[in-house]
């Protein structure tokens, strides 16, 4: 909304269902007056048997794609209000978004997978599955630019997978200490912006190069994207470094006269240490760690500070975000909280 200055601009409110939670299991079409005091049903699409979680209107396939708490994806005409095609997923769908020049859905669900659909007309087809989550996805965010795909999830981690590029990688980051709730992309200057649960707004810079280490512990993508993250950690039976035994080794301890210690992992190079061996802490941010992570002493000392360099900024919104809409022409993000509190953001400085 945007009113004139010094107008007052009353609040609506539309109540669409009068029995129960009926209504949630349906997406409602109203047209909006001008002056933003009216809304005025026009169909009602019943789509889903349970609470429906997203909805996605693309214009220019005059379509409604939809999905619900009852694992299924659906897509209806928004002239007709017939009912297309739909696609059941394997748990409750969170994360909805859709590629125009190519019909491709991107649906993430609460079993961390996020599933690509090539729709038609009247049917889709399941082109590949991207499993890289320990947690349910709970947020995406498409680029049709350059064609990489942002997941969020509850695992507190977001995945970058770069599906039109020629490496076809797939960026882990870490950046919330809590489930990421929304994300946002700005185009003009390459910065993804994420918020959590955890109240915290991170502006990601993307155009800086990762580094490359060993692929993915099975994550079966299809398309032949592997992830970047830190190697897998290795299993041993006493410190890599010093050789001291682990406290589960009983007989290098008797042999050894040594009291087992507790087994730590190196972000850096997955090697199994004990805690004296990996004593320091170090942020990574080319490996996707923004925050300072436990490394072995060798890794430590060989980490320079420019590759300590932050590649993101860390905000404190004071509330827990629940939804974000970014605004690019005005740099403006307005974040939507627990706290039944909408902010308005100027990113200006930061997104530029």
């Amino acid at each position: 909304m945007n009113p004139d200055p010094g107008q007052f601009v009353s609040g609506l409110r539309e109540t669409v269902g009068s029995t129960g939670p009926v209504y949630t299991m349906q997406c409602h079409e109203f047209i909006l007056s001008e002056d933003y005091n009216k809304m005025t049903l026009v169909k009602s699409y019943q789509a889903h048997q349970s609470r429906v979680i997203m909805i996605l209107f693309v214009l220019e396939m005059e379509w409604v794609l939809s999905t619900g708490q009852d694992k299924h994806f659906t897509w209806h005409c928004s002239e007709s209000g017939q009912r297309l095609g739909g696609y059941r997923t394997s748990a409750g769908a969170c994360g909805l978004q859709f590629d125009v020049e190519t019909r491709h859905v991107f649906v993430g669900d609460h079993s961390g997978q996020v599933t690509i659909l090539k729709l038609e007309q009247e049917s889709c087809s399941l082109v590949t599955t991207f499993k890289g989550h320990t947690g349910g996805v709970t947020a995406l965010c498409w680029d049709p630019i350059q064609r990489v795909l942002f997941s969020g999830s509850s695992d507190h981690s977001i995945i970058m997978w770069d599906i039109g590029g020629r490496k076809g990688t797939a960026i882990e980051l870490q950046g919330h200490n809590d489930k990421v709730q929304s994300l946002s992309y700005a185009h003009h200057t390459r910065q993804l912006i994420s918020c959590g649960a955890d109240g915290g707004i991170v502006v990601w810079n993307m155009d800086v190069e990762r580094q490359e280490v060993d692929e993915g512990k099975g994550l079966g993508f299809g398309l032949g994207l592997r992830l970047v993250q830190t190697p897998e950690w290795l299993d041993s039976d006493s410190c890599q470094k010093c050789d001291q035994p682990f406290f589960w080794n009983f007989k290098q301890m008797w042999d050894s006269k040594k009291i087992g210690l507790r087994q730590h992992h190196c972000r850096k190079c997955g090697k199994a240490v004990c805690g004296k061996c990996s004593s320091k802490r170090s942020s990574i941010p080319l490996m996707g760690f923004e925050f300072e992570v436990r490394v072995c002493d060798s890794c430590h000392e060989s980490i320079t500070d420019e590759e300590r360099a932050p590649t993101a900024t860390f905000h404190d919104s004071k509330h827990n975000i629940v939804h974000v809409h970014f605004d690019a022409t005005r740099g403006w993000l307005l974040t939507s909280g627990t706290d039944k509190v909408i902010k308005l953001w100027d990113m200006t400085p930061v997104v530029s």
